[in-house]
């Protein structure tokens, strides 16, 4: 049996209004074009997610919606996870480790710098940085998401929005 994880950087965020926290703003122009079109690549090489985690900033609850959307996944069942909004990689390796067995693909929606050192440590594969939209694919070859430890993924695919030259 096997698990696959994806890490899900956010789409582009707005600086437009300076009133707002970080945890509140919303996606921008760039960001709402970048959203669909990365869930349509997903949705092309027919990833679908058993289970959505996604921070709880505006912006990466946006991307998620629209992935949900897209591939079929109910909005109301993407978990909003309050720990992944500062999640440095030990919190997230806690959140993905107490994952319910039954679901074998799961989506993270989160933020840099963790995204990108986590799915570094994870797979031990070199990414400098994974950009607003990218997403990592990773999988383990493991039973149990309490079995998924640093080092023992097996890097699986690196997507973003200028790999398929949108300016």
């Amino acid at each position: 049996m096997s698990k696959t994880l994806y890490l899900i950087r956010h789409a582009k965020s707005s600086w437009d209004d300076p009133s707002l926290r970080d945890h509140d703003r919303p996606l921008n122009k760039r960001g709402k074009r970048d959203a669909p079109f990365m869930a349509k690549i997903l949705k092309e090489k027919n990833l679908k997610p058993d289970l959505m985690i996604s921070s709880t900033a505006e912006r990466a609850v946006e991307f998620a919606k629209v992935l949900a959307e897209e591939l079929d996944y109910k909005k109301k069942d993407i978990i909003a996870e309050k720990e992944m909004y500062m999640a440095g990689e030990s919190e997230m390796l806690e959140i993905l480790q107490g994952v319910d067995d039954k679901h074998d693909t799961v989506f993270m929606v989160g933020h840099n710098p963790y995204i990108t050192s986590f799915a570094v440590r994870l797979s031990g594969h070199p990414i400098d940085n994974i950009p607003t939209s990218g997403i990592v694919g990773i999988s383990f070859d493991i039973d149990k998401w309490s079995d998924a430890e640093i080092g023992k993924g097996k890097f699986e695919s690196f997507d973003y929005p200028k790999k398929y030259s949108q300016e």
